[in-house]
């Protein structure tokens, strides 16, 4: 069943719709600058998806679940047609939205991800956060120094896992708050594997404008990935931001929103 889904707005309500789907462990608070450099060329809706942000948690995760939601949204908000924009995870569930309901999909952005199966890549990033004792995590300082114990050496990694970090009253005690995550950590972990892997059949086309973006000290879309990459998507453009890594829109705005512009 969809899980009704949270979703920011910004831009002119009178432009052409345009969803963003963040990425695994973000959420649409990543994308509000960017949105907000875009809101002169569209209707912006950013969401967040199941078991992220301020969206429902289920213990359903994977991307035909997620494609359902967005779809159940779209009807909902009375969009028939957008232009979708999808990072990383969100790029997978974009790709098979467009794939399975091509008339909804006006054009099709996919930033730095490919239809393939990837190892496990942020597994210790997962350890790292199961490993927090929250019952006994008094700041977010302990939160940080636990998070690099653990291995997340890199201090921005660490902050954006910790975005999902949030501060709840505890019980029926006003004065009392604890720590919790704000995703459904459990559920995401599990679901890994799975988020992961293959993702297309071979007969799954979207023959309509998409461009694939890729940051140029990525490995996230390699040379080798074009080829089957058009086979599901037979007019896609390609463009590599030098210098911007797995996520554009944080290490290289500038030059994402430009190239949003000009497709």
């Amino acid at each position: 069943m969809p899980v009704p889904l949270f979703s920011r707005r910004f831009g002119d309500p009178t432009k052409p719709p345009l969803v963003i789907l963040h990425g695994l462990l973000g959420s649409s608070r990543n994308w509000q600058t960017v949105a907000r450099e875009l809101g002169d060329r569209f209707d912006i809706h950013a969401l967040d998806l199941r078991n992220h942000g301020d969206s429902p948690h289920s213990p359903a995760m994977n991307y035909a679940a997620m494609v359902g939601d967005v779809c159940a949204w779209a009807d909902a908000a009375g969009i028939a047609r957008a232009a979708f924009l999808g990072h990383s995870m969100g790029g997978k569930a974009a790709m098979l939205l467009a794939t399975q309901f091509p008339a909804r999909v006006e054009k099709l952005v996919v930033l730095d991800i490919a239809p393939r199966a990837y190892r496990r890549h942020n597994a210790g990033d997962f350890d790292a956060m199961n490993s927090l004792d929250l019952e006994k995590l008094k700041t977010r300082a302990e939160a940080d120094a636990g998070l690099e114990k653990c291995g997340v050496s890199d201090w921005a990694m660490r902050q954006f896992l910790l975005t999902n970090l949030i501060q709840k009253t505890a019980g029926d005690n006003a004065g009392e708050e604890k720590f919790v995550w704000k995703i459904n950590l459990k559920t995401l972990t599990e679901a890994l594997g799975k988020l992961s892997g293959e993702l297309l059949d071979a007969g799954a086309i979207f023959p309509g404008k998409t461009l694939f973006i890729r940051g140029g000290k990525s490995d996230f879309i390699r040379d080798e990935d074009f080829e089957k990459i058009r086979r599901h998507f037979p007019a896609a453009e390609f463009e590599t931001i030098a210098g911007a890594g797995h996520n554009p829109h944080i290490d290289a705005r500038p030059a994402l929103v430009e190239i949003l512009k000009n497709f």
